[in-house]
């Protein structure tokens, strides 16, 4: 008999072994005296009401090939819905609403869904657009009725569920299709199949030693269902997950504290607004035993500060290097970037992202643009030559949703098993360590000389007033023009016309004295870079090239 897969059985498995841990803790509200007001369900209790939740969607009817989209808020509704559906073998679809309302319009139409289980808000839109989802008859609404709905959550919450079992998915059926950001391109659904969700958990909770009865607060949603699935409880931050930039410091600090947070997860944004602030006023987490971040490399002066803040003994700031479609494929530590690696990453050696995880296999092949059918095709790069980063694991989604240029642009066959080009450049040190040289599509092309964005930048980022500085190119390849953008340090701005040209000679000067940006002339001052909205971070370089060829015309 087939073994049923599925991540929901890992989070009931352990809530009947420790029904009575606190599973999940969200703030309600903060009173007049200042004093915060939390929800908070056990194991038992959050099994219990995805179980009756579950059962009143089958009741209404669905059930395993259903296509639902969820679009609630990052809450401990967030997450019994999303083992509640787990459990009734649907598919989930989770789009990042911050990726505006065209891309949204799009991915939802391409999906199809047949149905919503969402806010009265995207229901009413949902209601005005309803002729872009011509199947979207399975409707449930997280309060208020709504025409069209079938159901509220409430109701759901009452159902009875002594009899209920979890459907019995299998390894490689479709758990969810979840939309990239679309940093590069736009946005795909990548496909995640019930034993991929599985392989990650598995991977990520015994790389790190995360063990049950931990404590986390995580600024990525996706991390509160891992936290279930490990038996960690799930401290959900009081902020937006969409503006990590700008989340308030004292309401992390304050959970941290108050539940003695032994792990936290953020974008590099997250942490430098968090750990500027910790700094200034000489706060320490000592209960923190493990930080981490995600969405791009995290800056130097962002691990200097968080290595003050972070104080308990062996604690460290972890950056699993992955993607969407292959999370996780490598990590490494702060401290261990501080006193190894960044002084090379400053030299324009490319950021080191660490070693490989256990059981995930890693190749750098030669640069190429068009599709690679089999891995008898694709010519692999020895020890400190710069190429194409590809990866092969169990958690390696196979497929983006109905998209099969995308897919076959993607994956790279090999015997049973396949491949998946992240899109990534980059080399593998003598010590077997990965570094990260940048996107793919973000090489400028000079005069047929490939110039990489993430080895550039950091020649000027050298500078003590550039907070963070981006690559564009301006024409066409291979006879690009090279344009460095610089955003400098707060307050930093040469406001005249002297102390711009102060700063771009100075940078110039930097420029000149390495070799991979002497060919560097034109640089430009931006006053905030244009990032991507999931983790604040990840610079949108296409946007900026235009921006920039405004500049100079």
């Amino acid at each position: 008999m087939t073994e049923s897969v599925n991540i929901a059985l890992r989070f009931s498995k352990f809530a009947k072994l420790n029904p009575n841990q606190t599973a999940v803790v969200e703030t309600i509200k903060t009173r007049r005296d200042g004093q915060v007001v939390y929800r908070q369900l056990s194991f038992q209790e959050l099994d219990e009401e995805s179980d009756r939740i579950a059962a009143g969607l089958r009741e209404r009817g669905c059930g395993p090939g259903m296509k639902l989209v969820l679009f609630v808020p990052f809450s401990i509704d967030f997450v019994s819905l999303t083992f509640a559906l787990f459990k009734t073998g649907a598919t989930i679809v989770l789009i990042d609403p911050g990726m505006g309302r065209t891309n949204i319009f799009r991915c939802l139409e391409e999906v199809n869904p047949d149905g919503f289980v969402a806010l009265p808000l995207v229901h009413f839109v949902r209601l005005l657009n309803r002729r872009k989802f011509p199947n979207a008859k399975f409707n449930i609404s997280s309060s208020c009725w709504m025409p069209g709905v079938i159901g509220k959550l409430s109701e759901l919450k009452k159902s009875k569920a002594e009899s209920f079992a979890v459907a019995k998915t299998k390894r490689e059926d479709l758990a969810a299709i979840i939309f990239t950001s679309g940093s590069t391109g736009p946005p795909k659904g990548v496909a995640y199949e019930h034993g991929m969700f599985d392989a990650q958990v598995e991977m990520i909770q015994s790389y790190y030693g995360i063990e049950p009865g931990e404590v986390d607060l995580p600024g990525f949603p996706l991390f509160g269902l891992f936290n279930a699935a490990m038996g960690v409880t799930t401290v959900i931050p009081e902020m937006d997950p969409t503006k990590p930039a700008q989340v308030d410091p004292e309401k992390m600090i304050r959970d941290i504290e108050k539940f003695k947070v032994t792990q936290a997860f953020g974008s590099p944004a997250f942490w430098n607004r968090v750990g500027r602030y910790c700094v200034e006023n000489g706060v320490t987490f000592p209960t923190i035993k493990r930080a981490l971040s995600a969405g791009g490399p995290v800056p130097v002066h962002v691990l200097k500060r968080m290595q003050k803040v972070i104080t308990k003994p062996g604690a460290d700031l972890f950056t699993p290097y992955g993607a969407t479609e292959s999370l996780p494929v490598a990590s490494i530590g702060g401290s261990q970037v501080l006193n190894e690696t960044a002084s090379r990453t400053g030299q324009g050696e490319g950021t080191c992202v660490g070693k490989t995880f256990p059981g995930v296999d890693v190749k750098i092949i030669e640069i190429t643009d068009g599709p690679i059918s089999f891995m008898t095709d694709a010519k692999e790069l020895p020890h400190g030559e710069i190429g194409e980063i590809i990866v092969r694991s169990p958690s390696v989604t196979r497929e983006y949703f109905q998209r099969v240029e995308a897919t076959a642009l993607a994956k790279i066959a090999d015997g049973d098993r396949f491949w998946h080009r992240i899109g990534d450049v980059g080399y593998f040190d003598n010590e077997q360590q990965l570094w990260f040289c940048g996107r793919k599509a973000h090489i400028v092309d000079v005069n047929g000389v490939r110039h990489f964005s993430v080895k550039c930048e950091a020649i000027f980022n050298e500078h003590p007033n550039v907070y963070r500085s981006a690559l564009v190119g301006i024409g066409e390849k291979p006879n690009q023009s090279p344009v460095i953008v610089v955003e400098p340090e707060a307050g930093e701005f040469p406001e005249n016309s002297a102390a711009l040209q102060k700063f771009h000679d100075e940078l110039l000067a930097l420029g000149k004295a390495s070799e991979l940006t002497q060919s560097i002339e034109t640089i430009l001052f931006h006053r905030s870079l244009p990032v991507d909205t999931r983790h604040n971070v990840k610079i949108n370089r296409e946007q900026l090239a235009k921006w920039a060829q405004e500049q100079m015309s």
